[in-house]
């Protein structure tokens, strides 16, 4: 029987146990969840760098108690000013490249969000733990190194036709040839970044000599981006989207991500009226209500302020109502849908005061564009590589913000906790946090029960092209087979797949007990206080 971790004086999950533990090590201080939280996705840059990077986007839910929603940060950088149609025609590309100089065309927001972040709970008052300590675990691996993981040597050597090539790929991650699990990886250059970030402040990042060094080899490798999108560029603090259910409030971000996605396939699964786990009606009816969530997202969603649809709109229950009821309960709907790859990361956080974070990472694809920066080790998101240069909601213009599939879950429930939870998976992102939330929130299953069960994806994921409806092969073959015969497209994968994304969860219950999860198809913990 799998049972969650429970702790009272603070809990961080995250899918790698030395991110975790660095943000734990922050709690045990007297740190808050936020700090924690930098704390963690510091470490996690280094220790999992196929997955994220400073040189990457970053999202944020901060929920504190006595609030009615939670505070959301974006923290994603827009397109280089001199990133337009005509740059990427005038080097012959009939679309934006996947990876190289070219796809690193957006600013990297994470370490602004970071900053944003702090400035949130600065606000709270009590004494703040100095950033120098927030990033010294950090710090400490990117000097001394680590251990590689068996998915960064997987994902190197799957990706290595494509990244062997790009300028600064090979010697950062592959100095001696592709690596070998538990090889050692040390970057010193990263050391050295955040060693700066920490005396000089993290705003060095976008406005001082870390900013005029990042600037200087991005356009050096042949980046669109330059001094002045960095110097221009600032987190932001919105509003987040929500949903009502039956057990309560969700909240999630709102465009440029696929935030809405993920309550839109909740909303309409709770008007399905299904009363059990894991059977036919569960499986079809989150894979039916995930079609018409995805098929509004495609048609809409991009950069906010080129929208002409209102996601918090289509949320409302008149509108779900009426989308719910075109689904079929018993047949299976046509697909696909284009869809979107991504890579990422997922990480919660709690402290003893009622502090919940939800927190994603990002350099998109694995590896992000591949290019590493000579002076600073950064290697750089390929975000922008999801812009298209003709018409539609996610064109690329200058400044303009990308499409993300990154979206943190929080959730204000009816009982009284508070819980935070995701995943990493593009696409599969709000497939996973509707898996894990209806079996834990609706279906009452142990939150690390629910984590670990047999998970499906439709459409295209982290790693795999294709866009049927994968299912582990742990799901019951009676189940596959009433699947098949509703019309489902299914391909059996195996039993505990990366595809089906890193997931985890964090809750705060009203008595005061953290309760934490973590995916065993990831290298994390959970690590309580």
């Amino acid at each position: 029987m799998l049972h969650s971790l429970q702790s009272r004086g603070g809990m961080v999950t995250a899918p790698h146990h030395l991110a975790a533990q660095a943000g734990a090590a922050v709690l045990r201080e007297g740190g808050n969840a936020v700090e924690a939280m930098v704390a963690t996705a510091a470490a996690i840059a280094v220790v999992y760098p196929h997955m994220n990077g400073l040189g990457g986007d970053g999202f944020w839910l901060i929920h504190t108690p006595g609030t009615a929603a939670p505070v959301a940060v974006r923290a994603c950088g827009g397109a280089a000013q001199a990133a337009d149609a005509a740059f990427y025609q005038a080097h012959g590309d009939a679309a934006i490249p996947t990876r190289g100089p070219r796809a690193a065309l957006t600013v990297a927001g994470a370490i602004g969000g970071w900053a944003e972040a702090l400035e949130v709970a600065r606000a709270w008052g009590g004494k703040p733990l100095p950033l120098a300590r927030l990033l010294e675990d950090a710090i400490r691996h990117a000097r001394e190194g680590m251990p590689i993981t068996t998915s960064q040597v997987e994902l190197t050597r799957a990706k290595w036709a494509e990244l062997e090539h790009v300028p600064g790929f090979a010697a950062a991650f592959a100095p001696e040839g592709q690596p070998h699990r538990g090889d050692t990886l040390r970057q010193p250059r990263i050391a050295a970044t955040l060693q700066r970030l920490a005396e000089a402040g993290l705003h060095d990042f976008y406005r001082g000599d870390l900013a005029r060094s990042m600037a200087r080899d991005l356009q050096a490798l042949g980046s669109p981006l330059a001094l002045a999108d960095l110097e221009g560029w600032h987190a932001a603090q919105v509003a987040p989207l929500s949903v009502q259910l039956s057990a309560g409030s969700v909240f999630n971000q709102p465009p440029p991500t696929q935030g809405v996605s993920s309550l839109a396939i909740l909303g309409l699964f709770d008007r399905l009226g299904v009363g059990q786990a894991e059977g036919f009606d569960h499986v079809h009816g989150l894979v039916e209500s995930t079609k018409q969530a995805f098929a509004w997202r495609n048609r809409h969603v991009g950069d906010p302020a080129y929208m002409r649809a209102d996601p918090a709109a289509f949320l409302q229950a008149s509108s779900l109502d009426a989308e719910a009821a075109r689904i079929d309960k018993a047949r299976a709907a046509p697909w696909p849908e284009p869809t979107e790859p991504g890579d990422t990361v997922w990480m919660g956080a709690a402290d003893a005061h009622g502090t919940v974070v939800s927190y994603i990472q990002s350099i998109y694809w694995e590896f992000g564009s591949g290019i590493v920066l000579p002076e600073t080790g950064l290697h750089w998101q390929n975000r922008g590589a999801s812009f298209t240069l003709g018409a539609g909601p996610n064109q690329l213009a200058p400044g303009r913000l990308p499409f993300h599939t990154l979206n943190p879950a929080l959730a204000h429930l009816k009982d009284g906790r508070v819980l935070a939870y995701g995943t990493m998976g593009g696409e599969g992102q709000p497939q996973t946090q509707a898996a894990v939330f209806t079996r834990h929130v609706l279906f009452g299953q142990d939150m690390q029960a629910a984590v670990t069960a047999p998970r499906w994806l439709l459409g295209r994921t982290w790693g795999d092209q294709s866009t049927n409806l994968k299912l582990e092969s742990r799901v019951d073959p009676a189940l596959v087979d009433r699947l098949r015969a509703a019309g489902h497209d299914v391909q059996v994968v195996g039993a505990f797949e990366d595809m089906m994304g890193h997931a985890g969860a964090v809750a705060f219950h009203p008595d005061g007990r953290i309760e934490g999860a973590t995916d065993p198809r990831a290298d994390g913990i959970c690590a309580g206080v």
